[in-house]
């Protein structure tokens, strides 16, 4: 079986690949980064080593070659030939994949007995396979676009696995290595699979998948990003430093259970599953051996205050569903002086409206300006704790 992992990141390399491997697949990366296109055609291979919150394990993925996605007749020909797909380029940059993905499907259906392609799709965007099978679609003809709907499968995925910045410490003798936390399950939308579900160990196919995308985004990604921009306001550099003070831990773990009522009440799912997958969140961020950083985790507040992105999204989710989003109200507050985005010089009346799209004048948004106004007078992460 042969497979086309479009991105050999960390995500692509310390997780989809990984997965591909363990399910038997012959795997050709895409990638534009030279060093890591020479090093995996040479090495053929490349370690994963799994950090727990004591020691750790490593793996050797083998079977697997780089594509340079600067050539995009080699791209084509892997795509052709495929017997599975999955994208983890991130969100900015899907957009410049989008040609050589066109011209790889064009190449696969000159021959007609070619099965249906499906393409795991591993970004952080709500609705990337829309986003994705549009763009496709925009650079073909109508016959070509009948076989987009008819052979192709654009499968969204919920990466829940944590895979730090990879540090030089970490990549040790190896610069292939990724150092990836233990979480490995794949949860994948099972409606939109086109012909037979490919086999990947791990994977779990669940419809209707909205549920896993929102639980992704508005409990883990809003509880992680409320961690590093808590541990900014306390001025420490990682997220295990963050989480393991214990204000920072109420307020996390109150804001995420508030998220997770809304979701349990809006998809109608036993709550107490997701209590539970919010407990088990809070070990997994005070993973010191991750060593990721408030800065990374934080960075783009632009993008994560957006109505339908980590935060905002799940205050708008809790609204609708009657919950008073008290705790990630002060998760707004504190992204908005979040002091490594420039963005956070800013008025914060000018990021609610402008990035955020909450009236100034709802009660929403009164109480994240009243939060902002509090940080800004030097309240502390325990002060908003005690206060809350």
């Amino acid at each position: 079986m042969k497979a086309v992992m479009y991105g050999a990141g960390n995500i692509g390399r310390g997780f989809i690949g990984q997965l591909l491997y363990l399910s038997g697949y012959e795997t050709a990366f895409v990638d534009v980064a030279d060093p890591v296109i020479e090093q995996l055609n040479t090495q053929h291979c490349y370690p994963v080593r799994t950090l727990y919150k004591e020691g750790s394990e490593e793996m050797l993925v083998k079977n697997v070659s780089c594509v340079d996605g600067k050539d995009p007749e080699a791209v084509a020909t892997a795509i052709a030939e495929a017997d599975l797909m999955a994208t983890a380029v991130g969100v900015n940059v899907l957009k410049f994949i989008i040609k050589n993905i066109s011209q790889g499907l064009r190449k696969r259906w000159e021959d007609p007995s070619k099965a249906p392609l499906n393409i795991i799709i591993c970004e952080n965007l709500i609705g990337a396979d829309t986003f994705l099978k549009n763009s496709i679609a925009a650079e073909l003809n109508d016959e070509e676009k009948k076989l987009l709907d008819e052979k192709v499968g654009f499968v969204e995925a919920s990466i829940g696995r944590m895979v730090p910045v990879q540090t030089d410490e970490m990549k040790g003798d190896n610069p292939l290595r990724v150092c990836v936390e233990s979480f490995g399950i794949l949860p994948v939308d099972k409606a939109a699979f086109k012909g037979e579900i490919p086999p990947v160990k791990n994977m779990v196919p669940f419809t209707p998948f909205e549920f896993y995308i929102q639980r992704k985004l508005f409990i883990h990604n809003m509880g992680h990003a409320f961690t590093a921009y808590l541990g900014a306001l306390m001025g420490v550099d990682y997220i295990w430093e963050a989480i393991e003070d214990p204000y920072v831990e109420l307020l996390v773990l109150r804001a995420m259970k508030q998220s997770a009522i809304a979701l349990a009440t809006h998809h109608n799912v036993p709550y107490i599953e997701l209590d539970d997958h919010v407990e088990d969140l809070i070990t997994r961020f005070a993973n010191r051996q991750l060593g990721d950083t408030v800065k990374r985790v934080g960075n783009d507040i632009n993008r994560k205050l957006n109505p339908n992105d980590r935060i905002i999204g799940a205050l708008n989710m809790c609204l609708s569903q009657g919950v008073t989003p008290k705790y990630i109200c002060l998760a707004a507050a504190a992204a908005m002086n979040f002091k490594h985005d420039e963005l956070s010089q800013k008025p914060a009346a000018e990021l609610l409206s402008e990035i955020a799209k909450i009236d100034a004048n709802s009660e929403a948004g009164k109480l994240i300006l009243e939060f902002d106004a509090k940080i800004k007078a030097g309240a502390t992460v325990k002060d908003l704790c005690i206060e809350l």
